[in-house]
């Protein structure tokens, strides 16, 4: 059984920084990409950031680039989400996701999100 469990969620104020991570478990890592998707309230679902596992491959939002980082640790089936000088309108619930197409929310597997709030 496919699992993402992400973590690192919280509230911050505007400038800060904070970094996600999501583990993942019940099929080989490197077999899908890795997305991170966000959920700002009363909107839909959105692509953040992508990497094809297992390859310097990274796919940004242009909202975030310069901002949030993509990464994994292989060794630990866990890719991460590094985000600084963060907004307000960064505020949303953060979900990892695999499997999916570039930025797309038409992914396989998600986990249950975690929340970010950022305050001004």
């Amino acid at each position: 059984q496919v699992q993402l469990v992400e973590s690192g969620g919280g509230s911050v104020q505007a400038g800060g920084s904070l970094r996600l991570s999501c583990v993942v478990s019940g099929y080989q890592y490197n077999t899908f990409s890795m997305g991170w998707f966000r959920q700002p309230p009363g909107k839909e679902r959105e692509g953040v950031a992508t990497i094809y596992t297992g390859t310097d491959r990274t796919y940004y939002a242009e909202s975030v680039k310069g901002r949030f980082t993509i990464s994994e640790d292989t060794g630990k089936n866990t890719v991460y989400l590094q985000m600084i000088t963060l907004k307000p309108e960064d505020t949303a619930v953060y979900y990892c996701a695999a499997n999916c197409y570039g930025l797309t929310t038409n992914c396989g597997f998600w986990g249950q999100g975690t929340q970010v709030i950022v305050s001004s």
